[in-house]
């Protein structure tokens, strides 16, 4: 099945954009629509705050990464100000969705 979004107004894909999607284009109703992105979305935000990592085939992989603390500079005033330690979130892209991106442009 191939959803179309040329009919976006913003150059970004919002929550709200895919809930309307899924309504036009899938049938799904509206309430049905927006709480299943939802649903969506706090499974993956719930996965990554539990240290799993998300794997999307064909699409590419959210990693929990731990950065170590260390030193570093306000930029304005040249001050060293510690970094403490902390856990980011990194996207790594398919082989697959690279390819399609190379493709379109």
């Amino acid at each position: 099945m191939q959803l179309s979004v040329e009919s976006l107004e913003t150059p970004a894909l919002t929550k709200a954009h895919l809930a309307d999607l899924l309504f036009e284009q899938i049938g799904l109703n509206k309430r049905e629509s927006k709480d299943m992105v939802e649903a969506f979305f706090e499974l993956i935000s719930d996965c990554l705050v539990d240290g799993q990592d998300i794997k999307i085939s064909s699409f590419g992989n959210f990693h929990i990464r731990t950065k170590a603390p260390r030193p570093g500079r306000n930029p304005r005033t040249g001050q060293a100000v510690p970094i403490g330690a902390r856990r980011v979130v990194t996207f790594h892209a398919s082989h697959k969705l690279k390819e399609q991106i190379q493709d379109a442009g």
